[in-house]
């Protein structure tokens, strides 16, 4: 829901939680929980704040969107405000003939949408943007909040670690901000303000949040110099800068005529999906999801941010609730009576396995690696902290203890087809592959002897760790070309 500044009602409900367990107690500064509605998404780090902080009027670009009377229809709120010029090229056209052809992935992305655009319509005309602004994460992600590039952009708006960090979404262990629905709304605004001060056009802007400001400078700078038009078209571009602007053209064209494209546009209602909530207490994702009466799908989208299976508060952290469900939270949250949490922090000791630590805690290997990020040939050393079941065999730390604990790398992997040839081994083919044997027998259910012709699997990350093949005397095999998120709109260079 949207709160209106000045609301004077901040709802509020203290609920005293059994401060000590028969394993772990919680600090006792900690032994309450407050909730109340978040006015605002909060930016840690505040001299960034300031220092991006913008509130144009609606004339800083031109023009004023149309909120007298506000229509039923969230899309017809969003047609009201298009204000970007436009685009007649081939490129335009092929998308449209794209998008128009797969009304099927039109109707999933508005299904998606429903939960976030009203909230973005809202900021993007509380800026004074173009309202086309809040169709670009058709084109970033499919409205998928979990969308991760292997250029390592993740959430609807794919920003990429360093520019996100630039513009204050905090990266770490516990909660990933590019994926806060809220915060990095707010940050893709304020970064797209940014560029259309820096070039004075949004087209040029686009481009620029797409392939990054400084080669769209170089490109403009070679025809200013050469006495050549400085516009998006007229720039020297990679292949995917120069479809992305007609992407977001020919969604606007769409959206803003469905029928003559053939595509039946599902009604979004223009009302709050979500309000925001602060909690000042850790809790644990299932139990958030239950207490608010919402399935752990929908929390999950709501709440894509989070990486854990409990939500580490470092002095208060946002949820999203569907709009209807908050009172049911509330009143369920003051009758729980019940411990918030049911992990804990345990710091392995020297000598232990995973198998040892997982049957100590009563939680699966495999789930033990999963929540704490540990690849599944990975070692556990003396003295690492994990986050583990709090239960009647173990005695831990709260799980405030791994508040810094920095951001786990985030490794995508592909696999390959080899094939035996004559002469090979499994060691010849490790050392070429950069593997060892041992993988490669892990991927090839045990496999110890070769045949010529035989298939194996051999796996290479994204980070480039383990090596593709090469044959001898020629040169090393390329990469194939990186592939998309989804439906080729989520790989990005920059974000």
């Amino acid at each position: 829901m949207r709160i209106q500044q000045s609301a004077a009602l901040i709802i509020s409900l203290v609920l005293v939680i059994a401060n000590s367990t028969a394993n772990a107690a919680a600090p006792s500064e900690q032994s309450l929980i407050q909730l109340v509605p978040a006015a605002a998404s909060e930016v840690t780090d505040d001299a960034t704040a300031e220092s991006l902080a913008l509130t144009p009027s609606t004339e800083m670009y031109g023009f004023a969107a149309d909120l007298s009377t506000p229509p039923a229809d969230l899309w017809e709120r969003i047609r009201n405000g298009f204000a970007m010029a436009e685009l007649n090229s081939i490129e335009v056209r092929n998308s449209e003939n794209f998008y128009a052809s797969r009304p099927e992935y039109i109707n999933r992305v508005v299904e998606r949408s429903r939960r976030y655009l009203f909230h973005i319509v809202e900021e993007v005309e509380r800026r004074g943007m173009p309202t086309e602004i809040a169709l670009l994460p058709i084109i970033e992600s499919a409205f998928n909040p979990t969308a991760y590039s292997r250029s390592h952009a993740s959430g609807i708006w794919q920003f990429i670690p360093s520019t996100g960090k630039n513009y204050g979404l905090q990266q770490n262990w516990w909660h990933d901000d590019r994926r806060d629905i809220v915060a990095a709304t707010s940050a893709a605004l304020d970064y797209l303000q940014n560029l259309h001060r820096m070039f004075g056009d949004w087209e040029l802007a686009l481009a620029s949040y797409n392939w990054g400001e400084g080669a769209v400078g170089r490109s403009l700078t070679r025809n200013r110099n050469s006495g050549l038009p400085t516009d998006f078209s007229s720039i020297r571009k990679p292949s995917e800068t120069r479809h992305y602007v007609p992407k977001l053209i020919a969604m606007r064209n769409i959206i803003s005529n469905p029928a003559a494209f053939g595509i039946v546009l599902e009604s979004v209602p223009n009302q709050p999906y979500f309000e925001q909530i602060a909690t000042t207490r850790h809790i644990d994702v299932k139990l958030a999801a239950s207490l608010a009466d919402i399935s752990m799908d929908e929390f999950n989208a709501l709440n894509p941010a989070h990486n854990r299976p409990v939500i580490n508060v470092s002095g208060s952290r946002t949820l999203l609730l569907p709009a209807d469900k908050v009172a049911t939270f509330m009143a369920n949250l003051e009758n729980h009576g019940k411990p918030l949490v049911s992990w804990q922090a345990y710091q392995a000791k020297n000598g232990e396995t995973a198998e040892r630590i997982s049957a100590r805690h009563g939680i699966s290997v495999a789930r033990l690696r999963e929540v704490n990020s540990i690849a599944r040939h990975g070692r556990i050393a003396p003295g690492q902290t994990l986050l583990v079941p709090l239960n009647g065999n173990s005695v831990g730390m709260d799980i405030s203890v791994m508040r810094n604990q920095p951001a786990a790398p985030r490794i995508l992997e592909r696999s390959l087809a080899y094939v035996v040839r004559k002469g090979d081994t499994l060691s010849t083919i490790a050392m070429r592959h950069g593997v060892s044997v041992a993988q490669i027998q892990s991927w090839n259910n045990r496999t110890e002897r070769l045949a010529i012709g035989q298939k194996l699997t051999l796996k290479q990350t994204a980070s480039g760790k383990t090596r593709l093949a090469k044959a001898p005397a020629k040169k090393p095999a390329v990469p194939t070309k990186k592939s998309s998120v989804i439906l080729a709109d989520a790989d990005k260079y920059k974000r």
